[in-house]
């Protein structure tokens, strides 16, 4: 069993693909989304992106070499180091494909980690309770 510690991580990592895809999912094309509303939905991607590398990082690795064959975790902190230290340089086609294939693994893995915690229904309750976290009720 792996430590309750690691849920405040994933469950932000969670909610962060959940803004991602009602940030972007209104939209068909990358330059669509890219500049939509002077760039404010591109701009809070970018931002949530930079949340899941960074919480990512925090994630004990014994708990990412679980389910190592899914995801590349190093690819997911890389993703906010690139962000963060090159914002301008930011590929919107690359993020655009990173939001619609490759993000739907990242969060069954979270998912998959949660269930490897085996949180209390007492702690998972606390966090669904937060209305910070209030696009992770499927996690009940």
């Amino acid at each position: 069993m792996y430590k309750e510690e690691n849920l405040i991580y994933i469950m932000t990592m969670l909610e962060c693909t959940e803004k991602i895809w009602i940030y972007s999912g209104k939209y068909k094309t990358p330059d669509e989304f890219i500049w939509a509303d002077e760039q404010q939905p591109f701009n809070g991607v970018i931002s949530l992106f930079i949340a899941i590398g960074e919480e990512s990082k925090k994630i004990n690795p014994n708990l990412k070499k679980a389910i190592s064959t899914q995801i590349d975790w190093v690819s997911v902190a890389g993703i906010r180091d690139k962000i963060s230290h090159d914002y301008r340089g930011t590929d919107g086609d690359v993020l655009w494909n990173v939001i619609h294939k490759d993000l739907v693994r990242l969060k069954n893995a979270l998912v998959e980690m949660v269930h490897l915690i085996n949180p209390s229904k007492e702690m998972l309750n606390i966090f669904l309770a937060s209305p910070y976290y209030r696009h992770l009720d499927y996690l009940r």
